[in-house]
């Protein structure tokens, strides 16, 4: 199903402590924003709108570096506000397509989430993810004993909430009674049918400082190391320049392939889609389907890398070695681990591509072709 974002990013978060807004700030190494950026390009959002203020947009660039699918816009002085600026960035969209509005504090969003809640808005005007509440509830008066309240068919709402964009503009355009709490609230007063999906325990919203000590911990718990391999080679042809792990090398010879033929890119590629189980690059860009001719392979990286991410997980480290008598690969080793780290958002020291020959044995020996091999680890959920 083709479905679009608002992710809601233009608070200030004052109740996390001092220091910048919270989807500013970095939870297991990486912006609180890009987690929830990451899961929604991974799921397939067709657009992806960041509601935010002008420093916000500012900081966009740099927080969202390497991704793209996204843009901004401006919020207004409450979450309604903002979301009627997110979904009025939409209006080039079917004005029937599902939007997914999103609270940006909430990082630790999975495709599991985002297609439950899809799957319910088929029979429904808007849909939320929740849980049951599980603990005792006491309401406690000034000046009075606790009292207990009965949890009985009580649920915690989460985001992200969905509707039809044109469900969510006429829902809020009847809207009267104060700032709502949230979308779901705005498609209920106006008569629309709410339907819950399974929430996720994980899926937590970052509001107290002690919360992101808490984000932190979730991020490294309950997690597995996974190594992924590839392996690539093609043969060599006429031509002028080859590309090799995302930079162009001029040579004499041109590697032949039905994309570019970039066999760094492509044993990478096949190694994080291995360390997650997800097949190989052949499974996701045949080389029967005339759409990828002579396409870029960076484009392929970067789809295992969403997929990674759309499971939760996070790339550790990459180590690629290139194998041929020619070209010499050590004047291009910086430009080609800068363009890795770029493509992956990996720090720099995170990214490794070596180069070897074969002592003139065998088809790389030969100068009949080049090969590649690729190492990942990657960090998932247990």
């Amino acid at each position: 199903m083709t479905f679009s974002a608002v992710i809601v990013a233009a608070g200030s978060g004052t109740r996390a402590g001092p220091g910048m807004a919270k989807q500013w700030r970095v939870v297991a190494g990486k912006p609180v924003l890009r987690w929830s950026v990451e899961a929604f390009l991974a799921a397939g959002a067709a657009e992806i709108v960041i509601v935010t203020t002008e420093d916000g947009e500012k900081a966009l660039e740099n927080v969202l570096s390497g991704l793209s699918g996204w843009k901004p816009a401006r919020g207004g002085a409450t979450r309604a506000l903002s979301v009627r600026s997110g979904l009025a960035a939409l209006a080039h969209r079917p004005e029937d397509e599902p939007v997914l509005i999103h609270d940006a504090a909430r990082p630790f969003l999975t495709l599991a989430t985002i297609e439950g809640v899809l799957n319910r808005l088929e029979t429904a005007d808007a849909v939320l993810p929740a849980l049951p509440v599980a603990d005792t509830l006491k309401r406690a008066e000034p000046g009075q004993n606790p009292t207990t309240t009965s949890r009985d068919h009580l649920w915690r709402a989460q985001t992200p909430q969905a509707a039809r964009r044109n469900t969510l503009i006429a829902a809020y355009e009847a809207w009267f009674d104060g700032e709502p709490t949230d979308d779901a609230q705005v498609v209920e007063a106006a008569g629309g049918r709410v339907a819950l999906a399974p929430g996720d325990p994980l899926l937590m919203k970052l509001t107290y400082p002690e919360d992101f000590a808490m984000a932190e911990r979730l991020a490294g718990a309950a997690r597995v190391t996974r190594v992924g391999q590839g392996f690539d080679a093609h043969r060599w042809g006429p031509g002028e320049e080859v590309w090799l792990c995302g930079v162009a090398i001029k040579h004499d010879e041109t590697l032949i392939g039905h994309s570019d033929a970039d066999a760094g890119l492509h044993a990478l590629t096949d190694a994080l889609l291995g360390a997650i189980g997800e097949g190989d690059i052949g499974d996701h860009f045949p080389p029967t389907d005339p759409k990828w001719k002579g396409a870029a392979s960076d484009q392929f990286l970067k789809h295992a890398a969403e997929l990674v991410a759309a499971k939760g997980g996070a790339i550790v480290n990459v180590d690629v070695t290139l194998i041929c008598e020619r070209p010499k690969i050590k004047p291009h080793r910086q430009a080609m681990r800068e363009r890795l780290a770029e493509l992956l958002a990996l720090p720099i020291d995170r990214v490794s591509v070596k180069a070897t020959t074969t002592e003139k044995m065998g088809f790389t020996g030969r100068g009949e072709g080049l090969a590649a091999s690729a190492v990942v680890a990657v960090e998932t959920p247990a």
